[in-house]
Order: structure tokens, then C-alpha cells, then sequence
């Protein structure tokens, strides 16, 4: 039967302990847990409600802020990997709420970035009062809300496409849930969750600008980092400082790469499923010195019987039971009185939203938000129609080619961690200098917040074809359009599904920030729904903001049910490898 492989490069375990890789290593976890706790004082600094924030333009404090917006995001990306190790799996293995977190993480993917800012930045401003910790919170969680949904939906994947030989030996062996969860769930879906959680380590970063500079209800806030760094260069109309700010992200981009990313995905290629060994593996000098240290093994020493008391916890609170042990009277019963509940409770919200825009705007304002929506919905289809054309070959031959990969991944890995609405006061500028209107250039600047998604994927599920079937398909001297048809696109099927939802998804959200531009106090605005939220977040119009994020999220969960969702489960049952 098909197992997890191991195929790191060979001699890899067996090379000599480095007495001065440990010393590299020790002064390196010295230096970043300085840097955190040197940073981390930033963050409760006092703070009134109406104050406005300073953010200096001085290059000399970009070091700074970068640090400050570095930890933001991996305080998002923690936060992220918990959400989606617990969403994913509830999702998968329960049946009774997989019915209902699925749609559910369709509507928070669908929801805008600023429909979540405006309704929790008042909710943490009151709960740390008088300190600048609420608005930390609230930035770390809108960069949250930018990462978790598409490593959720990838995790999920994973864990309802397992080989079925898997699945069958996980229940002849009787694993409880935290021995499947740690010894086959979170192995079998490494290698996906590490390619996801990049692309949207990078989708936080395209929304970095939207998180730290913060206009909702007629009130601007601005917390210190690079994403208002350049909020506050492109209105001081500065193109000298925007450059060294994108020079200062482009740094930062590649050392995250190089010291972060590079190594989980070099890691993860020992979770891959295949019978045969690739000719060659990606490498890492960060994760080769991690493996020539003492220090990773002694913390393993230290920390590992820690782990194993979990499963000792987690049946005192009957998370351990195995999934067999379910009564089927029981688990009907319990659909039946969780599905009557979860039906009220949604019948009644449904009514207060109905009542609410009743009395303020009326349902003339949802008719115009609709149109508006159709127009932001034609962006998002040319969009995706044309990204799948340029980047599902180029991710393919990434993919497939290990010498490519090798070079062309940190170079993808740049373009798609660069946030490019830092890009967006430039066009900004191009834009007014030459009388263009951003109706047509909109959907330019939502691709390339969006478009990386589909690459990413298509690139890791190119990445993951067996080799046995691809040295098969050589042997067996397959045409080039055969091999296409036959075994390419269906091996990537699943992979560029779930690209291509959640592009759709950023895509939607990029509309928000594409479709309102600034530069040197000019704004050029497009016509369609992004635009319409925008305008109703700044101008604090709650009952608009809830019309916009409503008919949003009808736009979104109707075309993935009706459309994506279908393909998905295509996916599923007739392409699983």
C-alpha cells in the first residue's frame, strides 16, 4: 500500500554533529527572542480612543516598523494554524456540524476584510481600554482573517482525500482522535498546509496596508509598521520613501523565505506520498544546520514527553473516542436537535438583518448593491480565466522540475509575499498622469493580489504527482497532449480547485482596496461593489457596510455552492491520488 516517505537527500541524518552549528543556532534563537521581546513593548503603549497615531516617514524607523509588522503576521499565522488544525478536522471527522461549517467558512471567506475591521476594532478598542493593545488585536486579527480561510480549506482536503488504505489502517489500529490527528492527519497533510500557509502568509501582507492604516467610522487609526509606512508616504505623494519602503519589503520577503519558509518546505517533502524516491529534493542551508545541531534533539528530549499525556486529556473531556464508537441512535438524535437549533438561531438572525435594512435604507439600496456586485463579479471571472491561462502551465513546469523549482520557487515565493497594493499608489500615479480610468485597471490590480493562489497550488500539486506515475508516463512514451489530458490536469485538479476558490475569494477582497486608489490626495474610485464598501466603511454608514458585506457573501457562497463546491466534490471522488 501507498505509505508517507521520507526522501531527504541522502546522508542527510547520518552527517556529523557540528559543534559550531550549535553555536550558530543557540546565538540565532538568542537574537530573534531578543528582537521579540524588543519589539513586544511597542505593543501596549497607552492609547485614547480619538487619538490619531504619528507614523514618521523617516527611513531610519523602517527597521522598526518592519520588526513591528513582522511579528503581526506570525502572531496572525499561529493563530491561524490552531483555527485551522481545529476547524479542519471538526469539518472532516464529525458529520453532524460538517454540514454547517462548511457553508459557514464559505460566508467568513466571502466576508470583507473591512466588514470585519469595522465591527471588531470597536469591540477590542473596549476591551483594552486605554492601551494600544485593542488596536494591535484588531490588526492581528484582520490579518488572520486573510490567512486562515485558505489553509482551512486545504487541510480539509487533505484529510477527506487520505488514501483509503490509510483510513482503514488508522481503525484497525483503534487510534483514538489525537493519535490519528498527530500521527496521520497533520503528516498526511503537511505538505499541502506548508504551500498554503505561504500563499497566505502572503495574502496578510497584501493586506497589511488595509490592517495598520484604519479608516472606519469617520475615525483614522494607525498603528507603527511598514503598511502604514506607505499608507503615509503615498499621502504625503513621496515616491522616494515608497521605493525604500518596497526595497525595506523585499528584504524582509526573502529573509522570511530563507529562514522560514525554505526550510518547512524542504521538511515537508518527507510527508509527500510516493513509492519512489524524486531525483532530486529541495534543499535548505537553514534546515541542514538545523540537522547538524544538538540543540533541536535535546529540545525534542526536553519537550517530548509533554506530548504524550494529550491523549490522556483529551479523553477526561471525550475528545479521544474513536469514531466507531458513536451509538447511530444517538448521533441521529443529536443531528436532529443540532439541526433544529442551528436552524432558529439562523431563521432569527436572517429576520433582524431583513428588519434592520427595512427601517434604514430599504431594499432599493440591496437592488443597487447587487448591480454594483455584478460588475465586481465580471473583474473577478476575467480574472480568473486569464490567471488560469498564464499560470497553470508556468505552475506545472515549476512543479515538475526540480531544478526549476529550485530557483524559480523563492522567486515566485517573493512576488507572491510582495503585498502588491504597495504597488498601487505608483499605478495610482500613472493612472492620473495619463487620464486612465480605474475601471478597466481594477481588475489589473485585483490579479495581482489574487492570482498567486492559483499558482501556488497548481505548483504543489505538481509537486505532489508520484513520481512512479510520471516515470510511468515517460516509459510509456505518452503524446503531449495525452499526458496532459490523462494524467497532468487530473492530477492537479484538486490542487487548482482549491487555488481557484480561494483566488475568487481574494479577489473579492482585493476589490475593497482596487477599486479605491489614492495618490497625493487624488482618489480615483471604480465602479462596483469593493468601492461601494469602501466608501460606506470610511463614512462609518453601518446599515450600507451591512448591505455591502451581505450581498457580498450572497455573491460568494451562491458561486461556490453552484459552481465551485460542485467541482470540489468532482475533485473528491474522481481525482484523489
Amino acid at each position: 500500500m501507498t505509505v508517507l516517505r521520507s526522501y531527504p537527500a541522502r546522508g542527510t541524518y547520518d552527517r556529523p554533529r557540528s559543534r559550531l552549528a550549535d553555536i550558530v543556532v543557540f546565538l540565532g534563537a538568542a537574537v530573534l527572542i531578543w528582537a521579540i521581546v524588543r519589539v513586544s513593548d511597542g505593543l501596549n503603549v497607552p492609547f485614547h480612543e480619538g487619538e490619531t497615531t504619528h507614523i514618521a516617514t523617516d527611513a531610519a524607523e523602517l527597521p522598526y516598523y518592519a520588526a513591528r509588522s513582522l511579528l503581526r503576521m506570525f502572531l496572525a499565522l499561529g493563530l491561524s494554524i490552531v483555527f485551522t488544525f481545529a476547524y479542519a478536522t471538526a469539518a472532516a471527522r464529525l458529520r453532524r456540524t460538517r454540514a454547517v461549517l462548511l457553508p459557514l467558512l464559505d460566508i467568513l471567506q466571502s466576508v470583507p476584510i473591512l466588514g470585519f475591521l469595522s465591527v471588531t476594532i470597536t469591540a477590542f478598542i473596549a476591551l483594552f481600554p486605554g492601551s494600544q493593545l485593542g488596536l494591535e488585536c484588531a490588526s492581528i486579527f484582520a490579518i488572520f482573517t486573510s490567512q486562515a480561510w485558505n489553509m482551512t480549506f486545504a487541510f480539509y482536503h487533505s484529510l477527506v482525500s487520505q488514501p483509503r488504505e490509510i483510513d482503514e489502517a488508522a481503525r484497525n489500529l483503534r487510534l483514538s482522535r489525537w493519535q490519528r490527528f498527530w500521527r496521520v492527519d497533520v503528516p498526511s497533510g503537511m505538505f499541502p498546509l506548508v504551500w498554503n500557509s505561504m500563499m497566505s502568509f502572503g495574502g496578510g501582507w497584501f493586506f497589511l496596508v488595509a490592517s495598520e492604516a484604519i479608516s472606519v467610522n469617520n475615525q483614522k487609526y494607525a498603528l507603527p509598521g511598514i503598511g502604514s509606512y506607505v499608507a503615509a508616504a503615498s499621502g504625503e505623494g513621496d515616491a522616494t520613501k515608497m521605493l525604500i519602503a518596497i526595497a525595506v519589503m523585499i528584504a524582509m520577503v526573502i529573509g522570511v523565505n530563507v529562514l522560514f519558509w525554505r526550510p518547512l518546505t524542504a521538511f515537508a517533502e518527507r510527508f509527500r506520498f510516493e513509492d519512489s524516491e524524486p531525483a532530486q529534493a529541495p534543499r535548505s542551508v537553514t534546515l541542514d544546520l538545523l540537522r547538524r545541531s544538538h540543540i533541536p534533539d535535546l529540545l525534542g528530549k526536553i519537550l517530548g514527553p509533554l506530548v504524550f499525556p494529550l491523549d490522556r486529556v483529551m479523553r477526561v473531556f471525550g475528545l479521544a473516542e474513536h469514531p466507531l464508537h458513536v451509538i447511530p441512535g444517538r448521533r441521529r438524535a443529536g443531528d436532529l436537535v443540532f439541526g433544529l437549533a442551528l436552524s432558529a438561531v439562523i431563521a432569527w438572525g436572517c429576520y433582524r438583518v431583513i428588519a434592520y435594512i427595512a427601517d434604514t435604507v430599504g431594499f432599493g439600496e440591496v437592488s443597487h448593491a447587487f448591480g454594483l456586485g455584478a460588475i465586481t463579479f465580471v473583474r473577478v471571472l476575467v480574472l480568473l480565466v486569464v490567471c488560469s491561462l498564464i499560470w497553470v502551465p508556468v505552475g506545472v513546469w515549476i512543479g515538475l522540475n526540480p531544478r526549476v523549482s529550485r530557483f524559480a520557487q523563492p522567486i515566485v515565493q517573493v512576488l507572491a509575499s510582495f503585498p502588491a497594493n504597495f504597488l498601487f499608489p505608483l499605478v495610482t500615479g500613472v493612472l492620473v498622469a495619463t487620464g486612465a480610468s480605474l475601471n478597466w485597471a481594477g481588475t489589473l490590480l485585483m490579479a495581482l493580489g489574487a492570482q498567486w493562489y492559483i499558482l501556488f497550488n497548481v505548483i504543489a500539486g505538481a509537486s505532489a504527482v508520484p513520481n512512479d506515475l510520471r516515470e510511468a508516463a515517460a516509459n510509456l512514451r505518452l503524446p503531449r497532449g495525452l499526458w496532459w489530458r490523462r494524467l497532468i490536469l487530473p492530477a492537479i485538479f484538486p490542487s487548482y480547485v482549491t487555488g481557484a476558490i480561494t483566488a475568487a475569494g481574494g479577489a473579492w477582497n482585493a476589490a475593497i482596496v482596487a477599486e479605491v486608489v489614492s495618490y497625493r490626495g487624488e482618489t480615483l474610485t471604480a465602479t462596483g461593489l469593493g468601492a461601494y464598501i469602501s466608501d460606506a466603511t470610511t463614512g462609518g454608514d453601518w446599515p450600507r457596510i451591512l448591505v455591502g458585506v451581505v450581498v457580498m457573501s450572497v455573491y460568494v457562497v451562491g458561486i461556490n455552492r453552484l459552481f465551485w463546491r460542485r467541482l470540489y466534490a468532482l475533485a473528491e471522488r474522481r481525482y484523489s491520488l
